[in-house]
């Protein structure tokens, strides 16, 4: 694997280093000592996934409030999506900044989010499949959100969202 700095402390996007052959290709998606080796404790102790039949679909902007914070690693298995990171956390140079990035099944991309960022992402085609591996369990009852369409953040949207929750709407402005 292939981990790559983005424009947010801490957020990485992941790239695979594929072993080709006639059959296709076989590539690591996963292994706590290649994190460990580029300075990163993560460990995956549940797997999610979110399907998504229309594009244009949005889900976020998502995150979880000490102590139940979330680092995860998001990863397009099927379709392609537009993942966006928010930066949550005060103590951080990158505070209240975001970065984006398309992620998709064909390229088996992927990104890190460390604790205490939002999450939340595009699709761009019909029946995407988002996976998502978890730093820990999640604990219901305690997920927050911020406004996709947040003046403060200014997020890019390569779209306008034309399915979305109406908890994903209510978020409150971060100002």
């Amino acid at each position: 694997m292939l981990f790559e700095r983005t424009a947010i402390d801490g957020v990485l996007k992941l790239r695979l280093e594929p072993h080709v052959d006639h059959r296709g290709f076989f590539a690591r998606v996963y292994c706590p000592e290649e994190f460990a080796r580029a300075g990163v404790a993560f460990q995956s102790t549940q797997i999610n996934l979110s399907h998504n039949s229309e594009p244009l679909t949005l889900r976020g902007m998502h995150y979880q409030p000490e102590p139940y914070a979330e680092a995860k690693i998001v990863r397009c298995t099927r379709g392609r999506i537009f993942d966006v990171v928010v930066d949550l956390r005060p103590e951080s140079p990158t505070y209240r900044q975001w970065c984006g990035a398309e992620i998709d099944a064909q390229s088996g991309a992927a990104m890190f989010i460390p604790e205490g960022c939002a999450h939340g992402f595009l699709t761009l085609t019909p029946d995407a499949d988002v996976l998502y591996q978890m730093g820990r369990m999640y604990e219901p009852g305690h997920g927050r959100g911020v406004r996709w369409d947040d003046p403060a953040l200014a997020i890019a949207w390569p779209g306008a969202p034309r399915v979305i929750s109406d908890a994903d709407q209510a978020w409150p402005l971060l100002a």
